[in-house]
């Protein structure tokens, strides 16, 4: 297996972080924007290594945070429902809506949309495009909000830039916070927020430190790791 070759863009970039010190939150902030020297707008993301064993059903992380500032995409919603409902999403503002035909375009291969809203009476036949929807993350879940009667509020969420977090087999979560163009204060309120819906989300079974590490990153920069104390702290928990 060969060793994998950095640019030089991310070399010079290195050059600017010290490796061996952890960085207050808005000092690292105000790096990850100094150091990004792309002509694309990266994303800035945030990496928690938690203290807990994914591999147990009772110490999974997973849940989904309305981003204050937004997340600077544009979100394609699909709404799958019936009836009266089905107007009640398109008022809200919704991309794409139907009932049976849409499940059968999907079946066809269609997927050009970010997330999918259903109301409960519509899960049983979204069930036939599980194996589709499934391993792209797309299945709504009413944990996650996107299971709902509450069409209209649950529209104007992920308009409004709701993302999704879940932790990996290594208990470790990755979470975008923005783009390299937002402000360092947009940054900063989309990062305390992430932080205290991470904090909350600690389960209760969950032994030891459960932040053990805090790392941010742009997409294609170096990481940055954060001191947890002052991030915690930060943002008030």
């Amino acid at each position: 297996m060969g060793v994998r070759r950095r640019s030089r863009r991310y070399l010079e970039a290195l050059k600017k972080v010290d490796r061996k010190k952890f960085y207050s939150s808005q000092e690292g902030l105000a790096l990850i924007k100094s150091v990004s020297q792309t002509k694309f707008d990266e994303t800035v993301e945030l990496a928690f290594r938690l203290g807990i064993d994914p591999r147990h059903a009772d110490q999974m992380v997973r849940g989904a945070i309305v981003m204050p500032a937004g997340t600077g995409k544009s979100v394609r919603v699909l709404v799958i429902a019936s009836g009266e409902k089905i107007t009640e999403a398109e008022k809200a503002g919704a991309d794409f809506t139907g009932g049976d035909e849409v499940i059968a375009k999907i079946q066809g291969g269609w997927l050009d949309f970010d997330r999918i809203i259903a109301t409960p009476d519509m899960m049983g036949k979204i069930g036939k495009v599980g194996r589709v929807l499934g391993p792209r993350g797309l299945m709504p879940n009413p944990k996650l909000g996107t299971v709902t009667t509450d069409i209209t509020r649950a529209v104007k969420e992920q308009k409004a830039g709701k993302v999704e977090y879940r932790a990996d087999k290594q208990g470790i979560v990755h979470i975008p916070i923005g783009k390299k163009s937002f402000s360092e204060d947009k940054l900063l309120e989309n990062f305390k927020a992430i932080v205290v819906a991470i904090a909350k989300a600690k389960p209760a079974s969950a032994k030891g430190t459960y932040m053990r590490s805090l790392t941010l990153s742009s997409t294609m920069g170096p990481g940055i790791r954060l001191d947890v104390m002052d991030a915690a702290s930060s943002a008030g928990v």
